[in-house]
């Protein structure tokens, strides 16, 4: 069974981009992606660990409303 793993900051971008997110865009304090309606902060660390890479997940399930298994979020 496939595990979390930490995701570097342009790889997120990369499978965000693939999901149907727009940008990466400056903002404020930090920059970030757009899907419809809704807007993804993107935190600026270089790397993402694994409880911060679960969290952003279950966010973009949220906008994208469905749901990512740990398979299809590594095949992204």
């Amino acid at each position: 069974m496939p595990r979390w793993t930490p995701c570097k900051r342009r790889d997120f971008i990369h499978k965000l981009r693939q999901l149907g997110f727009d940008g990466p865009y400056s903002g404020t304090r930090h920059q970030f992606m757009i899907y419809q309606q809704h807007r993804l902060a993107i935190p600026s660390n270089a790397e993402y660990s694994v409880p911060q890479l679960r969290m952003l997940v279950s966010e973009i399930e949220l906008i994208i409303e469905q749901a990512l298994s740990v398979e299809e979020w590594n095949q992204l």
